[in-house]
């Protein structure tokens, strides 16, 4: 028991001296609610909390988004190039 409690409180320790800080897991990256000592974090890409499963699971939703958004405009950029390619063959032609 005395292990997992000294490993929750690393998290909150201070930073050592000379190191950058880091992202503080203090507050529920979408929310900003403050996240205390004994209240569960729910991590997602490794590094970044949030305060309940709510939370996290809307980021993820916004992430799944515009991951979509970037492939179609990426699918929209490559038809556009692939028409201005064949339009200029046939002009040269």
């Amino acid at each position: 028991m005395a292990a997992a409690h000294l490993a929750c409180a690393f998290f909150f320790d201070a930073e050592p001296v000379g190191e950058p800080r880091l992202p503080a897991l203090d507050a529920c990256s979408l929310c900003a609610k403050p996240l205390g000592r004994d209240s569960d974090l729910f991590m997602y890409r490794g590094d970044t909390p949030f305060c309940s499963e709510g939370c996290r699971d809307e980021q993820m939703q916004f992430d799944a988004i515009r991951a979509r958004q970037a492939a179609r405009s990426a699918a929209g950029r490559r038809h556009q190039q692939q028409y201005s390619t064949r339009k200029a063959s046939a002009v040269a032609s």
